[in-house]
């Protein structure tokens, strides 16, 4: 199985593009940099799985402490490009960050999914993991 990297140059970050904007179609080649800093001054890291010279699975998360959940990782984006789905990357990401979580000392990991048919195999993948579903998550535009 590929390693796991951390995204901590630009090349680096411009190899997680194709993956993020599969999962974040709105962001725009020409905001990408732009969006991926502000996103990783947020105290947020881009993990990845190379493969072709290319991410071909990238995970967003962050670290923090609040009140609710103490010291707590968020994962903010998992995502796949389709040609390399069906490897177990994805998989791979999730134990990282969980395995990560333990060495670091973190209280709990979190993450939303939305809800559709699309997205039984992600699901599938959150609940094999021993996530729970613990929660509805409401939210309003402004």
């Amino acid at each position: 199985m590929s390693p796991v990297h951390k995204a901590e140059s630009e090349a680096d970050i411009l190899k997680c593009r194709k993956a993020v904007q599969e999962l974040r179609p709105s962001i725009t080649d020409d905001r990408y940099m732009e969006m991926v800093r502000k996103t990783l001054a947020d105290n947020r890291q881009i993990i990845f799985i190379e493969e072709d010279e290319t991410a071909a699975s990238i995970a967003v998360f962050e670290t923090g402490y609040n009140l609710f959940r103490g010291k707590y990782i968020y994962i903010d984006d998992l995502s796949t490009l389709p040609e390399y789905r069906g490897k177990g990357y994805a998989g791979v990401l999730l134990d990282w960050i969980l395995n990560f979580a333990k060495e670091e000392g973190y209280d709990q990991v979190h993450l939303d999914s939305g809800v559709s048919e699309a997205r039984t195999n992600a699901h599938r993948l959150y609940l094999n993991k021993r996530f729970q579903v613990a929660s509805l998550h409401f939210s309003v535009s402004i």
